[in-house]
């Protein structure tokens, strides 16, 4: 591609990728209402939210060899079709286990569009063009992911939570019809000959499995079994040696062993791997990898606990949360166009440290204003904060982990980049449950000791209520008043489990903090590297560390 052609390409790929990443964060905001609508639980929530993410990482490396050899404009013309489909699904679903596996289906489709967009903006620039391109792809991820509570907030308010899936038909057979007009067919080197179908069994089993694990560890036991679990006729019995969720998380860690030992071995014999591990002999892809994931990590388990904090512990109606969330849209968007400027000053790595330096403040400040129930606009604040640092971080994290792999490589790192980000993603949203499920055990008890005249028995059904129904239960205690089974202890009684919420909440943040501030210690380690690297030639930009990429020379 040349010309203005390229950049009609890069708008066409910019917006099968808004599709997908908005995705993934346009539901959390809609989730209170599906929780109310179709009778979820929290464990429900969690796979509604999170399955997408589950099923886009272990799709996502087969998917980048695929469109290596089939063509990365049919891959992703599939993808957007197969994503579109999962919409429809989504959209005309009647029950929990409808609305989580159209998101299934949408997560194969969203697992086949992201490598072939972006390897073939990998392949098709160069040099300036290709900064200007990275810096693009950069501020959509962090853009989109950033305005989806928003649009789906006004979405939901305005017309019903269906439509936050609904929206894409349209715009989805739009993307396919300019990407048949404008993308080019490219291909990319494969290194070996074979399928590698054990390594994509292996990975989707290592990946589902860890993170089924973490989702149910809650509500199946740890370690004992609280619970029997039944699956399309197989039951693990209550009476069992362990929990079926510690033998999940057992068999993910080995299944995931399995993947790396099998993809060594097919790489050591000349045959191709989904996962080419000579990838992760350049440093920057390594170190930038682990970044990834944790900003990743720490973006979704804020994404999905703040919504359902703001609506049923504050009584923010689903727009009010969207509007507050959409401080982090506004950061993102201001900070994602003067990333590349900045680069140009401080180096990409210079900026990814001071993009995740933001948002660590920004979700520190996040943990500490809803464990204390701060004013709103507070919250709104310091969520402009993460949002800059979001922005910045994205918007130089991909050319910095791209930018030394070869372009006939570039479907294998951006699909082993992008599983890496999905990875953080399910696990962040998995862990943000977890945690605040494991304090509303505690929290919402304690809180409702304080309230006296409650009988003992029904605080604990009261406890139990707002804990399985992600605090869904305030809302309805909230617009009861004084009518409803507590009388006139009813505002002391939603008062109380508000607070326990925001102490859940507060856990749940402070966990996404803690990834952010892994992503930051992987940062600096990385910025280091480049400042002790010599400079290279103008393709490449900013310096880059002397590694030699898979299959090539030393660039």
């Amino acid at each position: 591609m040349t010309g203005s052609r390229r950049w009609a390409a890069l708008g066409v790929l910019a917006a099968g990728l808004s599709l997908i990443v908005l995705d993934g964060t346009i539901v959390g905001i809609a989730l209170p209402q599906i929780i109310t609508d179709l009778g979820l639980d929290l464990t429900d929530a969690q796979w509604v939210n999170s399955l997408y993410s589950v099923v886009f990482a272990a799709l996502l490396l087969s998917a980048g060899r695929l469109g290596d050899r089939r063509g990365r404009r049919t891959v992703f013309v599939s993808g957007v079709g197969i994503f579109v489909l999962g919409s429809l699904l989504a959209a005309r679903a009647d029950a929990a286990s409808s609305l989580i596996a159209a998101r299934a289906v949408q997560g194969v489709g969203g697992a086949m569009v992201l490598p072939a967009s972006l390897s073939t903006v990998n392949a098709a620039f160069r040099g300036r063009d290709r900064a200007v391109a990275f810096g693009v792809w950069g501020a959509v991820m962090a853009g989109m992911a950033a305005v989806g509570p928003l649009l789906g907030g006004w979405l939901t308010t305005s017309f019903g939570w269906r439509w936050i899936f609904l929206v894409n038909l349209p715009l989805g057979i739009a993307v396919i019809i300019a990407a048949l007009l404008l993308v080019p067919d490219t291909r990319g080197e494969v290194s070996g000959p074979g399928a590698d179908v054990d390594g994509l069994l292996t990975s989707s089993l290592g990946f589902g499995l860890l993170v089924f694990g973490l989702i149910e560890g809650p509500s199946l036991g740890w370690w004992h079994p609280k619970d029997q679990l039944s699956i399309f006729g197989w039951t693990w019995p209550a009476d069992a040696p362990i929990s079926a969720a510690a033998g999940a998380l057992a068999l993910g860690i080995v299944g995931i062993a399995l993947f790396i030992l099998w993809e060594r071995h097919r790489g050591h014999n000349g045959r191709s791997a989904i996962l080419d591990l000579r990838l992760f002999r350049i440093r920057s892809f390594s170190l930038g990898n682990v970044t990834a994931l944790a900003v990743a990590a720490g973006e979704f388990a804020l994404v999905f606990v703040l919504p359902l904090y703001l609506v049923n512990a504050r009584g923010l109606s689903i727009m009010q949360a969207g509007w507050v969330l959409a401080a982090m849209a506004i950061g993102a968007f201001i900070s994602g166009a003067s990333a590349r400027h900045l680069a140009a000053r401080l180096g990409a790595p210079g900026v990814v440290v001071l993009g995740l330096v933001l948002e660590v403040a920004g979700v520190a400040g996040t943990a500490a204003l809803t464990s204390a129930m701060g004013a709103i606009w507070a919250i709104a604040a310091v969520m402009v904060v993460y949002g800059v640092g979001l922005g910045l971080a994205s918007a130089q994290l991909t050319s910095t982990v791209l930018g030394q792999v070869p372009p006939g490589q570039s479907g294998s790192a951006s699909a082993t980049q992008s599983t890496v980000r999905q990875v953080g993603a399910a696990l962040g949203t998995a862990l943000a449950g977890t945690a605040l499920a494991a304090r509303l055990a505690t929290a919402l008890p304690d809180e409702l000791a304080t309230v006296r005249g409650l009988p003992g028995a029904l605080a604990g059904r009261l406890a139990d209520a707002a804990a399985s129904s992600a605090g869904g239960s305030i809302v309805g205690l909230r617009s009861q008043g004084g009518h409803g089974q507590q009388g006139q202890l009813a505002p002391q009684v939603v008062d109380a489990l508000s607070r326990g919420f925001a102490s859940a909440t507060g856990a749940a943040a402070w966990l996404a903090c803690g990834f952010l501030a892994v992503g930051l210690l992987c940062a600096i380690a990385l910025a280091r590297g480049y400042a002790a690297a010599p400079a290279t030639g103008p393709e490449e930009g900013p310096r880059v560390v002397s590694s030699t990429p898979p299959g090539g020379r030393a660039r």
